[in-house]
């Protein structure tokens, strides 16, 4: 799988990376103030018409956007057929990273709505991975069959 696609394998090692990096390091609370997402609630916050824009719906938008490419590289690195593997993949790593918060990170939050996010996200990045990946899907069925029909099969 690795050999067949190293670029695709090695932008996978880099996303995992930054996703360790961003859910297992150590964060205090008192940095949320100075982060990007932080920084936009609080522009969000100042006006009536966006103030519905809060800290926990910002932020589970964002887990939701951090594990799209999660479901995206599973299923290009595993192939259509097991896009379901995608979300098993997604959902165990989510599992995974809130055991390690809440048992090694005690600065860090466990939050079992960040299961669900990810896992939403992970979803979502299927359904993308399926779309695009489509095409050469009917592609490859077409050929096959036309190979089949040539073979007298």
């Amino acid at each position: 799988m690795f050999r067949r696609h190293p670029l695709l394998s090695l932008l996978t090692v880099v996303y995992l990376a930054g996703l360790a990096w961003v859910t297992l390091t150590p964060s205090a609370n008192s940095e949320r103030a100075f982060s990007l997402l932080g920084r936009l609630v609080d522009l969000f916050q100042r006006y009536d018409s966006t103030d519905w824009v809060t800290w926990d719906r910002a932020e589970f938008i964002a887990n939701i956007v951090l594990f799209m490419p999660m479901g995206v590289f599973v299923v290009l690195l595993l192939g259509r057929r097991r896009w379901w593997a995608a979300i098993v993949v997604g959902l165990l790593a989510s599992c995974w990273i809130e055991l390690a918060q809440s048992v090694w990170l005690p600065d860090r939050v466990s939050d079992p709505r960040d299961l669900a996010s990810n896992t939403l996200g992970t979803c979502i990045g299927v359904l993308g991975a399926l779309v695009i990946t489509w095409p050469a899907a009917v592609r490859d069925r077409r050929t096959q069959a036309r190979t089949a029909r040539q073979a007298g099969v």
